[in-house]
């Protein structure tokens, strides 16, 4: 599993919302509350395209917004 470095996490945003991201190492996501999706993780490398983002239900962004 490949990880995403904590340097660039910090530095990236929702490219929709500009709103913070919470990354979910077992998926492989960085999940934005605000806009309702998951943006995929590949190789290592954060795919920020809204058009390649999932959209996640209500649970799973409460359920990450509390980690």
């Amino acid at each position: 599993m490949s990880t995403v470095s904590p340097r660039l996490l910090e530095m990236l945003v929702c490219p929709l919302t500009k709103a913070t991201l919470i990354y979910d190492e077992k998926a492989q996501e960085l999940i934005s509350n605000a806009a309702g999706l998951a943006y995929p993780i590949r190789n290592g490398i954060p795919i920020m395209l809204v058009d390649e983002a999932r959209t996640i239900d209500e649970d799973k962004a409460a359920h990450l917004k509390q980690r």
